[in-house]
C-alpha cells in the first residue's frame, strides 16, 4: 500500500520514521481541530513536547479512498534532558519510495472521461509504460486489465486501442468504477505496476469538489476537543497519543504538528 498511498498523498508528503525522536506542537495541532475558534482552551502543556514515534500506519477512507497518516508518539521529556535519547533524522517519505518507484502516471479526468456513455482516454506513452503491451498486429488490439484499489478491491477494465485517429480506451468497467467512486470531472486517477506486474490504482479529489467540507469530517478520527483533551491527558501520564494528517486536506503541513527533534534544537541553539 506504501507506494500508492504516497502517490495519492502527493510528491510533497513527509512522515517521520518509527522510533525517531520528534517535536510535538500542542498549539500547532490545536489550530487543526474542526471547532478551533482561535482561543487556545486552558492546558497544562509546554509550547513544545519531546516524543518518539512508536508507529506511523498509512490509511485511506473507505466511502472516499482519502489517504491519510496515523502517526503514534510517546512523550520522552525525561530521557532527552537525561540525553538517552536519539535525535534520528527526518525521514524523506519520498526516499524510500524512489528506490522502488514503480511506472506511474496521473491524469485529472475530463469531462469526456466521467461521462456515462464514455471511456477513459490514456494517453499512449502512459499506457505502454503502465499496461501490459498490447499486440499492434491485431485489428483491434484489445485486452482485459485488472487493478487493485487501495482498500486491495480488484477492478477489471477493458483496454482497447482503436478510434481515428487510434487511441488507448478504457471501457467495460470504467463507468461501474466511476459511479462507485463519485469521480467527477476535475478529479484525478492514478494507475501504478509495481515491480512485480502488479497494476493498482487510485484516486486525488479535486479541491473544488470537496465544497468546503473539511477532512476531519471525512476522518474516522475527527480533530475535535475532545480528542484533542485525549492528547492533553495521554501526555501528562507519559502514554502513547495519536496523532492523523491528511497531507490533501489539511491546510498546515504535518510539521505543524512535529519537527525533527535535531531541526528544532538547532534553531534554538
Amino acid at each position: 500500500m506504501g507506494e500508492l498511498w504516497h502517490a495519492c498523498a502527493g510528491p510533497l508528503i513527509s512522515l517521520p520514521k518509527r522510533g525517531s525522536g520528534v517535536v510535538y506542537f500542542p498549539q500547532g495541532h490545536l489550530e487543526q481541530v474542526s471547532d478551533f475558534s482561535g482561543v487556545a482552551p486552558a492546558h497544562d502543556l509546554p509550547p513544545h513536547v519531546f516524543c518518539r514515534v512508536v508507529d506511523v500506519k498509512l490509511h485511506a477512507e473507505g466511502a472516499t479512498d482519502e489517504v491519510y497518516a496515523q502517526v503514534s508518539l510517546v512523550p520522552e521529556n525525561e530521557k532527552l534532558k537525561e540525553g538517552n535519547i536519539e535525535v534520528d533524522g527526518e525521514e524523506d517519505a519520498e526516499a524510500d519510495i524512489k528506490s522502488t518507484t514503480p511506472h506511474m502516471f496521473c491524469k485529472t479526468l475530463t469531462a469526456s472521461d466521467t461521462s456515462t456513455h464514455g471511456g477513459f482516454s490514456v494517453p499512449r506513452r502512459a499506457a505502454e509504460d503502465c499496461f501490459p503491451p498490447l499486440d499492434y498486429n491485431q485489428q483491434r488490439p484489445s485486452q482485459e486489465l485488472v487493478a487493485k484499489d487501495l482498500h486491495g478491491l480488484e477492478w477489471r477494465f477493458r483496454h482497447i486501442y482503436r478510434g481515428q485517429p487510434r487511441r488507448h480506451l478504457l471501457t467495460t468497467g470504467w463507468s461501474a468504477f466511476v459511479n462507485k467512486k463519485k469521480l467527477v470531472s476535475g478529479d484525478a486517477v492514478l494507475f501504478l505496476r509495481g515491480e512485480n506486474g502488479e497494476l493498482r490504482l487510485g484516486i486525488r479529489r479535486a479541491a473544488h469538489i470537496k465544497n468546503g467540507t473539511s477532512f476531519h469530517s471525512l476522518c474516522t478520527q475527527p480533530l475535535n476537543r475532545s480528542n484533542f483533551a485525549d492528547v492533553v491527558h495521554a501526555i501528562s501520564m507519559k502514554s502513547v497519543f495519536s496523532i492523523y494528517y491528511n497531507p490533501r486536506y489539511v491546510a498546515a503541513p504535518i510539521r505543524c504538528f512535529t519537527a525533527n527533534i535535531m531541526g528544532f534544537l538547532l534553531e534554538i541553539l
